[in-house]
């Protein structure tokens, strides 16, 4: 389809304002009919020298996997097979879970060469998707007339959850000092359930920690040391309910809650502790045992990178019925979810209280920024009061229900959804060294 270009109607607008105003001015009459036949000639000129739609070819190339939040680049690789150098436009179709930096993007590409346009995308939702058709347009050096094509090309993505804080996160066995090179096992001398070797006894050494066989065979008192069993259970409870639909720094809480999971999973994977996940909300809608393999972290990947909140009530009772059934050896049950609302507190410490008592129990609030702002400004009008009278409700509410949840004897983290992830790997590696599995 061919149309004409901005050039060609600001031409032509000037034509008609000199024909407008040829009653008034006589010279301007044959002004406008010369300019109206050079017009004429040139849009003559620029259908006949092209190019056909044939001589452009235009081909996309997209990574199969997106990162949420993270830029990703879209290559185009645009062929000109005609005589003369032209000027190409590309349009994506709009896409829901991408934002494109530039609606159009457009190059000059030299006759008879192939040049490279890239355009910035950036995801804004995990899960599928897909990229539909292209709109290209091209004019020739006249510019005065502009070819439209329509391109399928069809192409599936998948935006996964952002993983970059794991290496943000540093050199793990340099800064912990909890793991060791290539950071396979993780040791404790005197805790755990592992023989790891002999000692001499010394004075204040525990009497149940005597080896009497090796004693007998050397004739001395010889103490057993242990280390944290290597591969332990972390089960990772991942609320999918209404509360978690709620937006903290544009994205979802369960966007947030999604992206430390997956990323504990990944250090936990490095430590050779096994992984499982019960997701859930008024139903369980994921669930998978705990294992220890790679293979189970990219397993983990695919049930969670397009994990949606669900709006209706997550259904506490259910999820930990679920987990009593099925998960017998004492584990770090990580709880990712939210408690602001009161009803949902009750629900929570109610059923708690049984899996504290034969698992530890690590739960995971996210505070929102907007909360503590509204409480450290100083009220100016009567909306401020309002909204800090409201902020103080929530930031009390959570703190009571962080001061019961520690009584129970259940660990709490309640930081800003930004410091979730990291602040998820420090206390499950504060768990491994302490030995408290």
């Amino acid at each position: 389809m061919t149309w004409v270009t901005p050039r060609f109607s600001w031409t032509l607008g000037v034509v008609a304002l000199l024909l407008a105003c040829a009653p008034g001015v006589a010279f301007f009459l044959p002004l406008a009919l010369v300019l109206a036949a050079l017009l004429a000639i040139a849009a003559i000129a620029d259908a006949a020298l092209g190019p056909r739609t044939a001589q452009i070819g235009v081909e996309r190339s997209a990574p199969e996997h997106f990162a949420l939040g993270v830029p990703a680049e879209l290559v185009y690789r645009v062929e000109n097979q005609s005589t003369r150098a032209v000027r190409v436009g590309i349009v994506e179709t709009p896409v829901r879970a991408l934002r494109f930096e530039t609606d159009e993007l457009a190059g000059e590409i030299p006759a008879r060469s192939r040049a490279t346009l890239r355009r910035t995308a950036v995801p804004l939702s995990r899960g599928a998707g897909s990229l539909a058709t292209l709109y290209v347009w091209w004019e020739n050096r006249l510019g005065l007339l502009r070819r439209r094509r329509r391109i399928p090309a069809p192409q599936a993505i998948r935006i996964f959850p952002d993983l970059s804080a794991v290496e943000r996160y540093g050199k793990l066995h340099l800064r912990n000092r909890t793991i060791e090179s290539g950071l396979r096992r993780m040791k404790l001398r005197g805790a755990g359930t592992e023989f790891e070797s002999l000692r001499d006894w010394t004075d204040g050494d525990a009497f149940r920690n005597i080896d009497w066989k090796a004693t007998a065979r050397r004739g001395k008192l010889m103490v057993a040391q242990h280390e944290v069993e290597r591969s332990q259970n972390v089960m990772l409870l991942l609320d999918c309910g209404r509360l978690m639909t709620a937006r903290i720094d544009g994205r979802r809480k369960l966007d947030h809650a999604v992206t430390a999971a997956l990323s504990l999973a990944t250090i936990a994977g490095l430590a050779s502790d096994r992984v499982g996940l019960v997701a859930f909300a008024h139903e369980i809608i994921a669930a998978t045992a705990p294992r220890s393999t790679r293979v189970s972290t990219a397993r983990l990947t695919g049930l969670l990178y397009d994990l949606e909140p669900r709006f209706e009530e997550a259904n506490y009772a259910r999820a930990f019925t679920y987990l009593r059934h099925h998960l017998h050896k004492r584990s770090l049950i990580v709880l990712l979810t939210d408690v602001i609302d009161p009803l949902a507190q009750a629900v929570l410490l109610a059923e708690l209280g049984s899996l504290v008592r034969r698992h530890l129990v690590l739960c995971i609030f996210m505070n929102d920024a907007a909360v503590a702002a509204a409480l450290a400004r100083e009220p100016e009008t009567i909306g401020d009061a309002y909204r800090a009278t409201v902020a103080l409700g929530l930031s009390n509410e959570r703190r009571t229900a962080k001061a019961i949840l520690e009584r129970m004897g259940a660990l709490v983290i309640d930081v800003p959804a930004k410091a979730l992830t990291t602040a998820l790997i420090d206390e499950y590696l504060r768990v491994k060294r302490r030995g408290l599995l």
